[in-house]
């Protein structure tokens, strides 16, 4: 393959459909020398003299004929594979599945009105939620997955990026709890029971450095792996959760089903705020489809943000 030109593949199907050099060097834009240059390299490639004399004229050889309908075909292809997709993309009939790795926060918020918005422009598109475990990138770059939601990380600088939104913590409490019975101070906040929802296990959140400058700690009494389950328990007890502003609907109170039972409140302390944003690996970048997936991605999850959190879709 280190040897082959394609080229040769294009001078060949001139050469056949013209049946003449000077036709052939006309239809490439070659001058006739050059194009008979190029025939005595196609007949040390194939081993066939390809185009023989016949009075004043060229006939092809059997071998020729042979070839002439593949060679054609193959130029078609080759053309076609290095040409730019002109196409435009018919989302209407897109058969296709993508996956999507997010938390489970993020699937619980925005996976109704993403798979609505989806099946009504693309009903043959299939969406497949995968879990997020880690922030590894491999499955990005080997293909398992075709979008990742969440917070960039820094170990695949390849990946590409487009932000979604930004959201930031806020505290949440069941409907009565005595906590929301009087201003929430760092003091009253610190005092009361807490469930904490990490991923890898941790007790401590991004509002104790907060807390501990000013000489208070949590009492954080349970762990949970994501978001909706931080939000489950708070419902049922008198712990406090920590959570996106997201999950509540972007209210301090929501009628949210995920919601329902749950009181919102500002914290008593200044947390960062969150980037959450859309990535994919760079092979993905000029994939039509793909390309479709993630401005839908970032219209639908615009739209849904909580107010004043979403940052607009640019291309």
């Amino acid at each position: 393959m280190d040897s082959m030109d394609m080229n040769l593949l294009a001078a060949l199907d001139a050469l056949l459909a013209e049946g003449s050099v000077t036709g052939a060097a006309r239809r490439l834009g070659l001058s006739a020398s050059a194009m008979s240059r190029t025939l005595a390299r196609l007949r040390s490639a194939t081993g066939d003299p390809l185009l023989v004399r016949a009075g004043r004229g060229l006939v092809p050889t059997p071998r020729a004929t042979e070839l002439r309908d593949r060679v054609h075909e193959l130029a078609r292809d080759v053309r076609t594979v290095l040409s730019p997709h002109a196409r435009p993309l018919d989302v209407a009939t897109l058969e296709r599945t993508f996956t999507i790795r997010a938390s489970e926060g993020f699937v619980e918020r925005f996976a109704g009105p993403l798979v609505a918005a989806i099946t009504q422009m693309a009903p043959c598109v299939r969406l497949r939620f995968a879990p997020k475990p880690d922030k590894d990138a491999f499955p990005l770059r080997d293909g398992e997955i075709d979008l990742e939601i969440g917070v960039v990380g820094a170990s695949a600088p390849e990946v590409r990026t487009r932000f979604i939104f930004r959201d930031d913590f806020i505290g949440a409490a069941r409907v009565g709890h005595p906590l929301l019975e009087g201003p929430v101070t760092p003091e009253r906040y610190a005092e009361c029971r807490h469930v904490v929802a990490s991923r890898k296990g941790a007790f401590t959140g991004p509002v104790d450095e907060a807390l501990e400058k000013l000489g208070l700690r949590r009492k954080i009494v349970a762990v949970v792996p994501g978001f909706p389950d931080a939000m489950r328990i708070a419902r049922q007890s008198d712990l406090i959760a920590l959570l996106p502003r997201s999950c509540l609907g972007g209210a301090l109170s929501s009628a949210d089903p995920l919601a329902q039972g749950l009181a919102g409140f500002e914290l008593p302390v200044r947390t960062p705020r969150i980037g959450i944003s859309a990535m994919w690996h760079p092979r993905m970048d000029a994939d039509p489809a793909h390309r479709w997936l993630r401005d839908t991605v970032l219209a639908v999850c615009h739209a849904a943000a909580p107010p004043g959190h979403a940052i607009p879709c640019m291309a």
